[in-house]
């Protein structure tokens, strides 16, 4: 089961670039700084920052103490950081907001736009002292700063830190709700999670229960070290940052994350499970592990910006590799004519009920089945990454299938008419 849950990142709102209004200039007289950034500043406005950005760059080598040429070129960096921020291209918008920060030291905001582009490439540490840095700064600590600092150290795995961080933010800002809530969670998980044991392996850490057997989570860190290379192949996508997995009994699991009686596992930023007091991996557990890994995979694609049933679908596929229990549902519901519409199965599963949700859960993977074994893994990597550019689904498939022109309802059409023949009498 994945949340698609993404912060609403705090991005200051660009300064207004100042400059003499004057038509554009002819090449030739390239070689003075102040035209060269009147022409960038036009170049701004009609949408186009990379050109915009060699001019200042040229101008300001020019004239390097003119303290409007840098704050130019330092905004000019601040919109081509976000432009690559839209486009899941963290860790690039990072050192792009680190050239803005080398022009000006001592400005908070391009410290903590770096920050927050850390924070999105799943660098916490870097993120962490990045905004621990802008805290030193004029302006010290604000609820956005502190917003952020608390998930990195939450995303990290360090549950007091966020607690403090978060706890400092709402001494500034009380009626924060975004906060409160976020502190809210972190208290709950750390009454439970403060009592566990860690192990640890080069990607993952797990946390379970000092009751627990250790041997348990040495063969879970087995298994997911083998599904990062499994899985990762069939994506061709390896993440970089080590990946929390918690174990709770189910009673804390539904305590803690408010899950519909029916999951057997989420994944939220961290691979969260309702095992506790399990004694060995076998191949039910075994799929379930590669199941929430790929969400993993898709969650660093997409950014979060993934249809439900691909979502579920791609992790359905994975983890039946290991454990394919039969689709009864998906069969009666093809001969009833009582498929789940699409557009039902595009969010959330959490409000289904059980019958429902086995249903959508099989469907998803015999949708996404049919893609990956009709147009192959890159097209559907293909699509993955659209959406993580920020396309909607149907453009996204449309792009991806372009060379065959199919859009997204002629292949949903396509699957349906496959299932038909397949469950036919």
């Amino acid at each position: 089961m994945a949340i698609n849950r993404l912060p609403q990142y705090f991005i200051a709102t660009i300064v207004l670039l100042t400059a003499v209004s004057f038509a554009e200039v002819q090449s030739s007289n390239a070689s003075d700084p102040l035209i060269l950034n009147d022409y960038a500043l036009q170049l701004v406005k009609r949408g186009e920052p990379e050109k915009a950005l060699e001019h200042l760059q040229k101008a300001s080598s020019l004239f390097p103490y003119d303290v409007t040429l840098r704050r130019n070129l330092a905004e000019v960096y601040t919109i081509l950081g976000q432009r690559l921020m839209s486009g899941g291209k963290y860790q690039e918008a990072a050192r792009v907001f680190d050239n803005a920060a080398e022009l000006f030291p001592d400005t908070q905001r391009y410290l903590v736009l770096s920050a927050i582009a850390l924070y999105s490439a799943k660098q916490y540490d870097a993120a962490i002292i990045e905004l621990d840095s802008a805290r030193q700064m004029a302006g010290g600590d604000t609820p956005d700063i502190l917003s952020i600092l608390g998930r990195a150290h939450y995303d990290n795995g360090n549950l007091q830190s966020a607690i403090e961080a978060w706890e400092k933010g709402l001494d500034i800002e009380p009626a924060n709700k975004e906060m409160t809530n976020l502190l809210a969670k972190a208290r709950r998980e750390l009454s439970v999670e403060g009592k566990m044991d860690k192990g640890f392996s080069s990607r993952f850490v797990v946390s379970f229960d000092a009751g627990d057997s250790s041997k348990l989570a040495d063969g879970i860190l087995d298994v997911l070290e083998s599904a990062y290379n499994r899985v990762g192949s069939d994506f061709n996508h390896f993440p970089n940052s080590r990946i929390p997995v918690l174990i709770y009994t189910k009673t804390d699991y539904r305590n803690l994350t408010n899950s519909p009686d029916w999951s057997g596992g989420l994944y939220d930023g961290k691979i969260r499970l309702p095992i506790g007091g399990a004694t060995e991996v076998n191949e039910i557990l075994r799929s379930l592990l590669l199941h929430e890994y790929t969400h993993v995979i898709v969650q660093d694609l997409t950014s979060g910006n993934c249809p439900m049933w691909l979502n579920e679908g791609l992790a359905e596929l994975e983890g039946r590799r290991d454990f394919n229990h039969p689709l009864r549902e998906l069969e009666a519901a093809v001969k009833q004519k009582s498929l789940l519409p699409l557009a039902k199965m595009e969010n959330t599963f959490a409000s289904l009920n059980p019958k429902e949700a086995a249903l959508a859960y099989q469907q998803s993977f015999s949708f996404v089945k049919y893609l990956t074994s009709t147009f192959g893994w890159h097209k559907v990597k293909d699509i993955l990454i659209n959406l993580g550019a920020g396309k909607g689904i149907a453009d996204s498939v449309s792009l991806a299938l372009s060379d065959l022109t199919l859009d997204y309802q002629a292949v949903y059409q396509e699957w349906l008419a496959s299932l038909e023949k397949q469950y036919a009498r």
